[in-house]
């Protein structure tokens, strides 16, 4: 059970408008779970509410689709966990279409920490990128999907959530300039971070919901080295975590709430699974065009 305590009194306004215009939300719907292979042997499961033999994706009201990326170190974790699953089909029982995916464990058996080389770090960030771009790529081609292609949002957790959030701010960075960028309508990122929130610009920035634990003692809620590795590791490497991200977000004038918790810790990576109408609200503000600035709430865990 999750607790959320407001910390700007403005904000209950727009969470209580929002609960209005949450998209074609269809409670006890039958959801309809697909698995397809996008590249190589990596496979996503797609979500979407169950219709009717006879109605075909382009008579559909087209849908944003929310694209799932789990979390794990980069060495595990799958896109059909218990918490990916619920959290899939609970955004698919407010009525979007959800893919989860899976992406190459570059690190399985060798782990994420600070004896991981701060080079090899990046290139994780890398191909688990290059991979979430195939998985968009794929779904935007195929024309089975009836979502709406100017209304994809990136959930991630962890490492996932550094995977989201390099894909929508950091194509311009010297190390991924491999990736074609593709602007997002929105990124959900659960306890995550990137290299450099400076390549956040006019150009490439969009709005962000940010869950984060401030003592989370792995991926940093501030500026911090990742793990808080000694400078003298090997896997030093520095990161923006949540709030650094909601600073440059707040300089550009752009859309974001940050959700922090004050004694929380890297839990929130799962946890912030259960934050399904604080994110479903989060859709709706972006999908509906409003404006809601910048705002800080405070999460509690029980």
């Amino acid at each position: 059970m999750i607790k959320m305590r407001i910390w700007l009194s403005r904000i209950c306004l727009i969470l209580m408008a929002l609960t209005t215009t949450v998209a074609v939300a269809q409670e006890g719907a039958a959801i309809l779970k697909t698995t397809h292979v996008y590249k190589d042997t990596l496979g996503l499961d797609y979500y979407t509410i169950q219709t009717g033999e006879a109605s075909s994706a382009k008579d559909r009201v087209k849908k944003p689709l929310v694209v799932l990326v789990h979390g794990g170190g980069f060495y595990e974790g799958r896109r059909d966990g218990v918490g990916e699953e619920k959290f899939a089909r609970e955004m698919a029982q407010k009525g979007y279409d959800v893919a989860s995916i899976s992406y190459r464990l570059t690190r399985k058996g060798s782990g994420f920490g600070c004896d991981c080389p701060a080079r090899d770090k990046i290139t994780t960030f890398l191909k688990a990128t290059e991979d979430l771009m195939a998985a968009v790529d794929f779904l935007e081609e195929n024309p089975e999907f009836g979502f709406d292609r100017d209304q994809i949002f990136l959930v991630g957790s962890s490492a996932g959530a550094e995977t989201v959030l390099t894909a929508a701010y950091m194509t311009g960075h010297y190390e991924f300039k491999s990736i074609e960028p593709q602007k997002f309508a929105g990124v959900i990122s659960l306890a995550g971070a990137l290299i450099d929130s400076d390549y956040i610009t006019p150009e490439n920035v969009i709005p962000a919901l940010l869950v984060h634990g401030e003592k989370d003692d792995l991926v940093p809620f501030g500026t911090a080295p990742h793990h808080y590795c000694d400078p003298s590791a090997v896997g030093y490497l520095m990161l923006d975590g949540s709030d650094t991200i909601a600073e440059r977000l707040e300089a550009l004038g752009t859309s974001y709430i940050l959700a922090e918790d004050p004694e929380g810790n890297h839990d929130w990576a799962n946890e912030g699974y259960e934050l399904t109408d604080l994110i479903g609200q989060f859709i709706e503000n972006v999908r509906t065009g409003t404006s809601f600035g910048g705002n800080r709430i405070r999460i509690q865990s029980n």
